[in-house]
């Protein structure tokens, strides 16, 4: 078990595994890290110039939404993640979009392949995932568009 990770292109997923516990899944390995899913995400927003809730302020004020935000950690490599549930659901899991492939349901929720074809189970319905996903892409869009004003 590690205390700390550092968000970087090849996560995928963070995954919580109990308390202040999470499994951080990347495209090649896997870590058990001895924090919760919001206070590495919180950490990793604040080692990029920011914290959680002005990452949520950046979104509101690009997309106009208001909960279940999904997240710029980093500008620069589009490293946007979003969560399955709410912030204070201890349950919640966040997803990396650029490293989603596809996703179907299941019998116990939505299985969820990520593009090194890792496969994971999340404990969400499809609509709810269909929603946070494309949530997700306006917010890259949005980032997108004003990275394109700049040049």
């Amino acid at each position: 078990m590690i205390d700390d990770y550092e968000i970087n292109i090849d996560t995928i997923a963070i995954v919580p595994e109990g308390d202040n516990i999470s499994r951080v899944y990347e495209k090649e390995e896997e870590y058990l890290v001895s924090k919760s899913s919001k206070k590495i995400i919180d950490k990793n927003c604040k080692s990029y110039g920011s914290s959680y809730e002005g990452r949520c302020e950046g979104t509101k004020y690009l997309t106009g939404i208001k909960s279940k935000c999904p997240i710029i950690i980093e500008e620069s490599r589009d490293l946007i993640f979003f969560p399955t549930a709410s912030i204070r659901n201890q349950n919640n899991c966040w997803l990396a979009l650029n490293n989603i492939k596809s996703y179907h349901k299941n019998q116990l929720g939505c299985d969820v392949t990520f593009i090194n074809d890792q496969k994971i189970t999340f404990d969400i319905s499809l609509y709810s995932l269909d929603n946070q996903y494309y949530r997700a892409t306006m917010l890259k869009s949005k980032l997108n568009d004003k990275k394109k004003a700049k040049n």
